[in-house]
């Protein structure tokens, strides 16, 4: 036997058959509903999106002709610079009241044991629970008797009402974890109330309101029931204005409510682009442990 024929390997004789990905009849369901809800969803965002930079759109696949101009009619029928102004003012109205509210009771949620703690932290909880729109008739009842339904200040003053408890359920297990010795060892240099606050808190409670305070702004810009029943001709947001143009009465082009829907829907996939970057909303806070 030659030296060539020692080093030759020797020769295989089969190969391992390829790995098959196997899948339980339940998980092909969950992957075939997933499919179904996605192709449903691009479906019809895809249609909106289309129609409203087609010309006429019968019985074809696609639109007959392409334009712009759809745009340019829906942001001067429906006077879409107000409303946008409205609801920015609105929004960030909302955000900072909010905070401004919400960020002493979680502090004092965190830090104090009172009677009726537990009492008033459920109460905190019913407005997130119970849909808007069971206690926003009566809260526009109240509302409309003080002469503020119809006007910014009502629809604020409405919008409060499930973001303040939001704002508190974000906060309260963020002020947690932060250990409390940190303030007293402030005291105990000779730091005051305020220097406590500003200088020490303050640095480590930004994280927790910035995160509190860009998720109650997306929730605000798509609020509908609340600032349906509180809004007027003046103070109605784009969500609100979306839905007027779409069930009101008159002939109206199709295409410019679709570019209608398209700026609304452009503009709340903006704010949640943004709250995604600075907001993980798996790991917003975290309780300490014992």
């Amino acid at each position: 036997m030659s030296h060539d024929t020692l080093k030759r390997p020797a020769a295989r004789t089969g190969s391992p058959g390829r790995r098959r990905i196997t899948l339980r009849p339940g998980a092909w369901l969950t992957w075939a509903v997933l499919a179904f809800f996605f192709v449903n969803l691009v479906g019809v965002i895809a249609t909106v999106l289309l129609n409203s930079f087609g010309r006429r759109w019968f019985d074809s696949w696609l639109p007959d002709g392409w334009t712009s101009s759809w745009y340019k009619a829906a942001w001067k029928e429906f006077n879409l610079g107000p409303v946008l102004w409205t609801t920015v003012q609105v929004t960030f109205l909302v955000v900072a009241l909010s905070l401004a509210l919400a960020v002493p009771a979680s502090y004092a949620l965190a830090r104090r044991n009172f009677p009726g703690k537990k009492i008033l932290t459920m109460l905190f909880v019913l407005p997130i629970l119970v849909p808007p729109i069971a206690y926003g008739i009566p809260l526009a009842t109240v509302l409309y008797k003080f002469h503020l339904a119809g006007t910014v200040t009502g629809v604020v003053l409405a919008n409060l009402v499930p973001s303040v408890p939001f704002v508190i359920f974000t906060m309260t297990p963020f002020i947690e974890q932060i250990d409390p010795k940190i303030e007293a060892a402030a005291r105990m240099c000779g730091a005051g109330t305020w220097t406590v606050l500003s200088r020490i808190l303050s640095p480590l409670l930004l994280p927790g309101m910035l995160a509190a305070g860009i998720l109650v702004m997306v929730r605000t810009f798509g609020m509908f029931e609340l600032t349906f029943l509180t809004s007027g001709p003046s103070s109605q947001t784009l969500t609100v204005d979306l839905f007027s143009a779409v069930n009101s009465a008159g002939i109206r082009a199709t295409q410019s409510i679709d570019a209608m829907a398209v700026i609304y829907t452009a503009s709340m996939t903006v704010l949640l682009l943004v709250a995604l970057r600075f907001v993980n909303p798996t790991q917003l806070v975290a309780r300490s442990s014992d």
